[in-house]
């Protein structure tokens, strides 16, 4: 079931290949980590600082691009230094929260600039939720005041009597483009765009004020129970992602990096933005993701990159083929999540020559980035970190003799812990418990402390590592382990699966969960009467009996969250139960050597233990 091959294995030699490339990319690298790691908790740091320094390398450049908007460098700086200016008029001070709910547009991006030269901390509401939810992530983190877009007036208005906020800090953007037309306040709400007209342009004195350990975003963790937890990402750990992978992307003054990604979600504002803020770039961006869209705006804009995560390029590669798919200038991608099985096709389908992926997050303190575009790799770490032995049947650590961990050899598999010290330090969670929960002491020696990532990487060698699964999304069957991750790769080996998400599911008086898969087809397929044999055949060439899932369910589409996580609590919930959903439920019978659908008779005989999985 691995999906390494043995030339995923990463050596020296191999790393000697690839630096021809790599030498022309080395003063922009150095010029990066000497930004990233010559600095303290206290040293002059961050987004506001390295904003202000883009601006002088290319004043009159664009900054941003948005539909038809246009925005310099000059003039998206003199907008955001007005916000700076009208918060210092009402006595923001740095360690204070604004939470910020405004979806991909020109007055999330000048806000955020302008708030970040404050040293006030950014709450990055997602601008989905709702309700209680809603009320939640705003509460928790104690905000002065809260900037919405007219696009989400309605939620908040819905929670705002729930929210500890006074009621003259609501303040307000029109939905258009405000920098000609401020348009005009609802009730109980402050026109931001007007009211920052009388203050001034120029650049406030607390840009350079505000250091590394100074709060930028608070970043919320959907999870996969309960509310929303808010991760502090600090300006020293901007200043390592600008540094290290904004400056490995060597983007220029030409470049434009084209992003549908969600802002409010850091692999949009931090890993796709920093690059762009290091080359003195162009950032391009879209208010939501569209599939057909997609290339059409990468012409428009003239992009020459792109963000992305792993499923945006599933939706891209089972897309029609158009005359677009290489009618245009992008060579580079940065992001994270592309699957191996579509790696090499989507470089060839759409002429990328560079995929830098990379492995953070939001709270973490351990990063890695693909620094030599190698494929099926989430890159080299410069940060230390260590890949352990651990065992998943008894959820623990493996131990040596004197009761340390112990390191796993060059091709195995493990659990990735970050640690941490002064320089890759552990932000944490608002939530003190949470924070002691992650954090392992005496890992290799007494006093040691790490961060504990809960996801399981195998060491390929050279510091490069490939992603294979969090902890929480395996499950237990047939007395084996069975990675969600890699069952989902494999089950889109069938060719008329475009994707596939995968969760273990209780059968009564059974050990363990029996896996099952939840797949859309491809544009115009459908499931025919023979594919429920062939596709059996296709998954017992590629994954081992105990991880062939038992059941399926057809679905039109998967539902994903706005970061495009799959959305699995539903589907555990439904089960196979038919009465629960409209949708084709399959199942594999004990001895069948083919699926067959779950009738109303089948889930009893299943509920009343007449098969024996």
């Amino acid at each position: 079931m691995s999906q390494t091959t043995k030339t995923d294995i990463i050596t020296l030699s191999d790393v000697a290949t690839k630096l021809p490339n790599f030498i022309t990319k080395v003063p922009h690298i150095l010029n990066g980590l000497k930004q990233a790691y010559l600095r303290t908790p206290n040293t002059p740091a961050g987004l506001g600082i390295a904003f202000e320094k883009a601006v002088k390398r290319n004043p009159k450049g664009i900054a941003l691009l948005f539909e038809d908007q246009s925005y310099s460098y000059e003039a998206l700086n003199e907008w955001a230094n007005q916000i700076a200016h009208y918060y210092l008029f009402l006595g923001a001070k740095k360690g204070d929260v604004i939470a910020v709910m405004i979806e991909n547009r020109p007055e999330l991006i000048a806000t955020i600039v302008g708030l970040a030269k404050l040293g006030v901390t950014i709450a990055l509401v997602n601008t989905s939720q709702i309700g209680k939810v809603l009320a939640h992530s705003i509460n928790l983190v104690n905000p002065i005041a809260v900037i919405a877009g007219e696009e989400v007036r309605a939620a908040i208005d819905d929670v705002r009597k729930d929210l500890n906020i006074a009621q003259d800090r609501f303040h307000w953007f029109a939905d258009q483009e405000t920098r000609k037309n401020a348009g005009t306040a609802p009730q109980g709400y402050v026109n931001l765009a007007q009211v920052i007209g009388q203050f001034p342009k120029f650049n406030p004195a607390t840009t350079s004020t505000v250091i590394g350990k100074d709060g930028l975003f608070y970043i919320y963790t959907s999870g996969t129970t309960g509310l929303p937890k808010a991760v502090i990402f600090r300006h020293s750990r901007w200043t390592l992602a600008y540094g290290t992978y904004g400056h490995i992307l060597n983007l220029g003054k030409d470049d434009v990096m084209y992003v549908t990604l969600p802002l409010y979600h850091a692999t949009g504002v931090v890993v796709c933005w920093c690059g762009v803020i290091a080359g003195s770039s162009t950032l391009a961006i879209r208010r939501k993701y569209s599939t057909t869209g997609f290339w059409q705006d990468v012409q428009k804009f003239n992009a020459s990159a792109i963000g992305y995560v792993g499923e945006l390029c599933r939706y891209l590669i089972d897309a029609p083929t158009t005359e677009l798919d290489q009618g245009h200038r992008v060579t580079k991608m940065i992001g994270n999540g592309m699957r191996p099985n579509i790696w090499s096709k989507f470089k060839d389908r759409f002429g990328v020559k560079e995929v830098l992926e990379l492995y953070a997050s939001s709270e973490g303190n351990v990063g890695f980035s693909n620094i030599f575009n190698f494929d099926n790799t989430v890159g080299f770490s410069p940060t230390p970190y260590a890949i352990v032995e651990f065992d998943k049947e008894k959820n623990e650590f493996v131990h040596d003799s004197k009761g340390y961990c112990k390191k796993v050899k060059t091709g195995e598999t493990g659990l990735l812990i970050g640690k941490i010290t002064s320089r890759s330090p552990f932000d944490g969670y608002t939530d003190p418990e949470k924070n002691k929960s992650v954090i392992l002491k005496d890992v290799f020696e007494k006093g040691d402390s790490y961060f504990n990532t809960g996801d399981l990487v195998r060491d390929i060698g050279f510091r490069h590592a490939q992603f294979v699964d969090r902890l929480g999304d395996t499950f237990r069957w047939k007395g084996e382990n069975v990675s969600t991750t890699e069952v989902e790769n494999m089950v889109c080996e069938f060719e008329k699966i475009a994707e596939a998400v995968v969760y273990g599911v209780e059968i009564p008086n059974t050990n363990g969960r029996a896996g099952m898969a939840a797949i859309t087809m491809k544009d115009g397929e459908e499931l025919q009467a023979a594919d429920l044999t062939e596709m059996l055949s296709v998954f017992k060439k590629c994954l081992p009996a105990y991880a062939i899932p038992v059941f399926l369910r057809v679905q039109a589409k998967v539902e994903t969250t706005g970061t495009f996580k799959y959305q699995k609590n539903k589907l555990k919930e439904d089960s196979f139960n038919p009465n629960k959903t409209n949708e084709r439920i399959l199942v594999l019978l004990p001895g069948s050597t083919c699926y067959c659908d779950v009738t109303t008779e089948i889930f009893g005989n299943i509920e009343k233990y007449q098969y024996r999985f």
